[in-house]
């Protein structure tokens, strides 16, 4: 059997477990029966569980769902090998990759062996559960059904078969994930293209914006969804075909007909060709013309399904995205990391070759980088990698990254938080921006959030140096720095001190603290016939704890029920990157040689940078000395 990805079925199931969308691929399920009967050690009778000859009914798929979430104790599971394990279920191999590749047992009337259905790739994306069933070897599947069985814990190190080292060499299961990710996207309408970010915001022109509809392409702070097939004119009568079948569940109706266009085009007979959404949504809509048969001499790459007509140009954006725990304590360092992508649009005509250097790739302490399949990687200097590209349409990720900070903190400071009696706290913020950043940088705006999840905000006081405050009612907002007022070429300083009082708790039955698991084995245990019923969710029964209002662990970290205090910030940073990173727009070159004008951009924005409770408990993990 070939090393390629082919997917064998896909399901896709709403929370009530109903599967309201399936496809079968008969092309990949031959190749599987044929494998089987190569195989005949996959039926020997020590193993129990069989293969399925013939994929199950949706029906005996949404069965077997239901059926592993009361085994395991949740759509996902648990993971690892817990009391509540059996032999023969996904958390018994112990290995927590299993809340994500799982397996169902299927069982006909007629019959009375439960058939292995595995591996089964899990994507839960808002209300549905996508379920991909790659191909695989027959012995893959023995070599699963065999750590089911065994009765060690754990995957020790130098173990003869681990789960996770199996994965490792089976390419079809990145190619599931990656199917399941791209369905879930488009059932949920999250369809988006990378942020281009330019100077101004005219029409594109040419051909290629009358196909896409200048997708991501104005200056904007957030892009926009790609347009699906769904709504052009040719389907849009289309639109909500399951409305009548799917069950209400608050979300727009999934479109049968976007689904079905997507796979038979990105798919066909289960082989993954070309997952963008985009690519195949154009193709559709416009087809091939005669004039977009490329140069004899030339190979039209799958990622560039028709040629671009129209004025030429190129534009860069590198998007920073910075992650920051901060916690102003000797004994624990700061961390601060930045998650980095260069994204591309190349509107030039013909199929050109695109090459520049990209500054600052060694001085930014690279730790982590991968490029679009269109890009070729020669060797590098010190100082600049040299990177060539065949560039796809619209806009597309060319490289991602992950580096140090090389610069100091966007923001530094410190948050403390203390409770001067049960209902009432006093904090304080000190904080810096910006220090030691010159001019082009700028912060466009600067956000700070402090949340009370546990708590209702009945008042607050405090008067900051500097913006402006809101309150609602589970949360206190400062905006430090409002959009259109953004500071260059010098530092802030702001401090914030304020008191906030609280609605007083309501006296619950349940206690407040101690062992969640530990407690609901106590309680499963006053109820023998019923514990299948209560353990049948184990993270909705944590959520349904978590969400009562629980007394408070105690008086230093109120808020959260077995959690922490902390403060999120949230900003933009313009005019630069904070790793170094950059590109010079007068070192691109296009070969065969155009003129062509590139626009080049920096963006950085905020993900989790969390202020803790200097005063409070943190989490911290531990990192090795150099």
């Amino acid at each position: 059997m070939p090393s390629s990805c082919s997917i064998r079925a896909l399901w896709i199931l709403v929370n009530q477990d109903t599967v309201v969308f399936s496809r079968r691929f008969p092309v990949a399920e031959k190749r599987w029966r044929a494998a089987c009967e190569r195989d005949k050690s996959l039926i020997e009778d020590d193993l129990k569980y069989t293969v399925v000859p013939s994929l199950p009914t949706d029906s005996e798929i949404a069965a077997a769902f239901i059926d592993r979430k009361k085994r395991e104790g949740s759509a996902r599971g648990f993971g690892i090998r817990i009391n509540q394990s059996v032999e023969g279920s996904d958390s018994w191999v112990d290995d927590p990759i299993t809340r994500h590749i799982i397996s169902l047992y299927t069982k006909n009337e007629q019959e009375e062996t439960n058939r292995t259905l595995w591996p089964l790739v899990l994507h839960i994306k808002d209300h549905y559960c996508i379920l991909v069933l790659p191909l695989v070897e027959p012995h893959h599947l023995k070599t699963y059904t065999r750590m089911c069985k065994r009765s060690d814990c754990g995957n020790a190190v130098g173990a003869d078969e681990s789960l996770s080292a199996l994965l490792l060499n089976l390419p079809s299961i990145t190619g599931a994930f990656m199917v399941g990710h791209m369905i879930g996207d488009i059932i949920t309408g999250n369809v988006t293209e990378p942020e281009i970010v330019i100077s101004a915001s005219p029409s594109v022109g040419g051909l290629l914006d009358s196909l896409t509809g200048s997708i991501g392409i104005s200056a904007r702070a957030k892009p926009v969804a790609a347009p699906v097939a769904g709504s052009t004119a040719s389907g849009a009568a289309t639109s909500g075909a399951m409305a009548s079948d799917a069950p209400k569940i608050g979300l727009r109706p999934l479109d049968r007909d976007a689904i079905r266009s997507f796979i038979s085009s990105a798919m066909p007979f289960g082989t993954p060709l070309d997952l963008n959404y985009t690519n195949i949504s154009a193709v559709k809509i416009n087809g091939f013309s005669s004039a977009d048969i490329p140069p004899a001499d030339q190979k039209q790459p799958a990622w560039k399904p028709y040629l671009y007509r129209g004025k030429q140009r190129i534009l860069f954006t590198i998007h920073e995205t910075v992650h920051a725990a901060m916690y102003d304590r000797d004994e624990i360092s700061d961390s601060i990391t930045i998650s980095g992508q260069v994204n591309c649009r190349a509107e030039l005509e013909g199929l050109p070759d695109v090459m520049f250097p990209l500054i600052g790739l060694d001085t930014a302490r690279v730790e982590l980088l991968s490029f679009h399949p269109c890009a070729q990687v020669p060797e590098h200097g010190n100082e600049k990698q040299a990177l060539m590209f065949s560039p796809p349409l619209g806009n597309f990720v060319l490289m991602r990254y992950q580096a140090l900070c090389g610069m100091r903190p966007p923001i530094k400071g410190f948050y403390q938080l203390s409770m001067v009696s049960e209902n009432e706290g006093a904090f304080l913020f000190r904080l810096r921006l910006m220090e030691g950043y010159r001019a082009p940088l700028s912060m466009d705006f600067c956000t700070v959030t402090i949340p009370f999840p546990r708590r209702r905000v009945l008042s607050f006081e405090g008067t900051p140096s500097i913006g402006t405050v809101s309150v609602a009612e589970h949360f206190v907002e400062w905006k430090i720095i409002t959009t259109g007022r953004g500071v260059s070429g010098k530092s802030v300083e702001a401090t914030f001190p304020g008191t906030v009082k609280f609605a007083p708790w309501q006296p619950q039955r349940l206690p407040s603290s101690g062992a969640v698991l530990g407690n609901m084995e106590d309680e499963e245990s006053d109820a023998e016939t019923e514990s299948t019923n209560n353990m049948a969710n184990v993270e909705d029964f944590l959520m349904e704890k978590m969400n009562k209002d629980l007394q408070a662990v105690d008086l230093e970290e109120p808020f959260c029920w077995q959690a922490y205090d902390y403060a999120k910030v949230s900003f933009k940073i313009m005019g630069g990157s904070l790793s170094g990173m950059s590109i010079d727009p007068k070192s691109v070159s296009i070969f065969p040689a155009v003129k062509a004008p590139v626009e080049f951009s920096t963006q950085v924005t905020s993900g989790d940078y969390i202020l803790w409770n200097t005063l409070g408990k943190c989490p911290v993990a531990s990192t090795p000395k150099a």
